[in-house]
C-alpha cells in the first residue's frame, strides 16, 4: 500500500484526456497499474480512478500538473492509499455493528474502528469485548443541539475519516452534518418512502411486498436522499411472516452496508452532485 499512489479525477470531458493524464503521470515516474474511467455523455463529464505503482515525491506538484493538463474547474485528488478511521454510531440494534466489528477483528474490514457511540448503553458490553471504546451519549432530557454537541466533542478525540450510522435511530441536524460533509454513511431499508414511520416490516407484510431491500448512502440535509453508494434486494413471498421479513431485512442491510464501506474505504466512490460514480 505504501508504494502506491491513488488518483481520483472528475472534470468536463474533452478529446485526449486519457493521453494527457497518462503523460503527466509518466513525467512523475509513476507506472499506471489500474485505470478505470467513465464518461457521462449527457452531462459531458469525465471520471477516472487511477492506481499507480510508486510513491510520488511531491503530491502537490503532481496535483498541480494534472490540474493544468485538464479542463477548467477539474477536481483532482492525489494520495497514497491509507487506512481509514471509522466511528460507528448506534442505538439498540446490533446486526450492522456486529458485522463491522467482526470484520474489524479478523482484519477483513481494511479500516480501523476507532470508537462506537450509542445513544443507549445496550451495545457497550459487546463492543468492549473487542477492545473498542464505547461512549454512551444519551439524547434524553437534553436539547438536540446539546446532544449533537456532546457527540461531536466525543468524536473529536478520535479524528474519524467517516461516521457510520449503523442503525442509529436519530435524525441529525444540518449543522451536525455540515461538520462531516460527505463523510457520514447511513444504512436504511429500501421501503422508504413507501412505508414510513413505525413498524415498516409490519406495514410491508400487510401490503404483500415481494422484495425487501436496503440502501447505503451519504447523509445530506435531505433526509434519506443523499448520494447512493450501494443497494440490494432479496425476494420474499406470501409465506414470509413479519419475523421472516425482519430477519431478511437485517441480512440485506448488513450486506449492503458492508459493500458500501468496502467501496468507500478503497476510494472507489466519486460524489458528483447528488449521485455517485462507483468503480467496482
Amino acid at each position: 500500500m505504501t508504494n502506491q499512489t491513488l488518483i481520483l479525477i472528475q472534470c468536463d470531458d474533452a478529446v485526449g484526456l486519457v493521453a494527457r493524464i497518462a503523460n503527466t503521470i509518466s513525467a512523475h515516474r509513476l507506472n499506471i497499474v489500474t485505470m478505470r474511467e467513465y464518461v457521462d455523455e449527457a452531462a459531458n463529464r469525465f471520471y477516472v480512478r487511477i492506481v499507480c505503482a510508486g510513491k510520488v515525491e511531491n503530491n502537490h506538484q503532481l496535483k498541480k500538473d494534472l490540474t493544468n493538463a485538464l479542463p477548467e474547474f477539474a477536481t483532482v485528488h492525489v494520495s497514497p492509499p491509507q487506512q481509514k478511521r471509522l466511528a460507528i454510531l448506534v442505538t439498540k440494534e446490533h446486526h450492522c455493528l456486529g458485522d463491522i466489528i467482526v470484520r474489524h477483528f479478523f482484519k477483513t474490514l481494511d479500516a480501523e474502528v476507532c470508537c462506537v457511540v450509542g445513544n443507549y448503553d445496550h451495545l457497550r458490553a459487546f463492543t468492549e469485548r473487542f477492545d473498542i471504546p464505547f461512549h454512551h451519549v444519551t439524547h434524553e432530557e437534553k436539547s438536540k443541539a446539546d446532544f449533537e454537541k456532546e457527540i461531536a466533542q466525543t468524536l473529536a478525540a478520535y479524528h474519524p475519516d467517516y461516521l457510520v450510522l449503523a442503525k442509529f435511530m436519530r435524525i441529525l441536524s444540518p449543522e451536525f452534518v455540515a461538520h462531516y460533509p460527505h463523510r457520514i454513511i447511513n444504512i436504511h431499508h429500501s421501503f422508504l418512502p413507501a412505508f414510513i414511520g413505525a413498524n415498516p416490516y409490519k406495514q410491508a407484510h400487510a401490503r404483500g411486498v415481494k422484495l425487501i431491500g436496503a440502501t447505503a448512502h451519504f447523509v445530506t440535509n435531505d433526509l434519506d436522499e443523499g448520494p447512493i453508494i450501494a443497494q440490494d434486494i432479496k425476494p420474499v413471498n406470501h409465506s414470509h411472516t413479519v419475523k421472516d421479513m425482519v430477519r431478511t431485512g437485517k441480512e440485506v442491510e448488513k450486506s449492503v452496508l458492508s459493500k458500501a464501506l468496502s467501496l468507500v474505504i478503497e476510494d472507489r466512490v466519486i460524489i458528483t452532485g447528488n449521485k455517485t460514480v462507483v468503480f467496482e
